[in-house]
């Protein structure tokens, strides 16, 4: 008897650990929703002229380093 109650207790405490040990599919969609979100402003911040001539000169140093 004092052997199931310890078992008992032993799961009910595994049970509300494992519940809240994972993220939940809201929050996945959550961070889906921010990756593209943030994905879409760096593509739209590199589209701009500046920007793209900066990131082509940083291209061309690299590549004209390597050799």
């Amino acid at each position: 008897m004092k052997q199931a109650k310890r078992i008992k207790k032993t799961l009910s405490r595994r049970w509300r650990t494992a519940r809240d040990a994972g993220m939940s599919t809201v929050e996945y969609a959550i961070g889906t929703v921010a990756a593209a979100t943030f994905a879409a402003t760096l593509f739209y911040i590199a589209k701009s002229p500046e920007i793209r001539a900066m990131l082509l000169g940083i291209v061309k140093k690299a590549l004209a380093f390597g050799g």
